[in-house]
């Protein structure tokens, strides 16, 4: 059985095993980014430069300071999955502008799914958890960004984009590479 956790400070033990050992067991040119990359000032910093220290140090602070909310899929005792789902004004840096209907939005930026447990609907668990935690907080809209043309693990980091329809999101717009998908959380 998966059981969906917050990132909070208790559970930030949790996620840092996760991506410490876990999360990129497969993907090791990836290993040293700790969910940093929406959060990250990208017109401050050279992204490629950062290494693992400085990501871990970012989002402990982050994630102690409520700048970074999420949420971690557990089963048996072990972190399987993770989340990084907010209200939209936390990852901005990601599209590199604010969005005007930004504090109405909850945004779902990452899906990292431990690699014995993928296709086995922990994605899906965690997509319907961030939905209800958006509801939760009075957002009005949950935003996934899939990325256009995504087939591979790697590439569906950002989630699947039949995983967002099967959910009930609809295309709302295009950034870039990615798609824009929204769902109507509240009237």
């Amino acid at each position: 059985m998966i059981t969906i956790r917050p990132l909070t400070p208790a559970t930030l033990p949790d996620f840092l095993h996760f991506f410490d050992h876990v999360a990129f067991s497969d993907n090791p040119k990836w290993a040293s980014c700790y969910c940093h990359f929406p959060h990250a000032d990208h017109a401050r910093i050279e992204w490629r430069q950062r290494g693992a220290a400085e990501n871990r140090s970012a989002v402990c602070d982050l994630a102690r300071n409520g700048a970074m909310r999420g949420l971690l899929a557990v089963a048996d005792g072990q972190t399987i999955g993770w989340c990084n789902a907010g209200p939209r004004p936390l990852i901005d840096n990601f599209f590199g502008h604010p969005d005007a209907e930004g504090e109405r939005i909850g945004s779902i930026a990452c899906f990292v799914i431990a690699p014995a447990w993928r296709r086995r609907g922990v994605a899906r668990a965690l997509l319907d958890a961030a939905c209800e935690s958006f509801a939760a907080q009075g957002l009005q809209w949950a935003e996934g960004y899939p990325q256009k043309g995504a087939n591979t693990p790697t590439a569906m980091h950002l989630g699947p984009l039949e995983m967002y329809l099967a959910a009930g999101f609809e295309l709302a717009g295009e950034e870039e590479s990615l798609l824009k998908l929204r769902k109507r959380l509240l009237a």
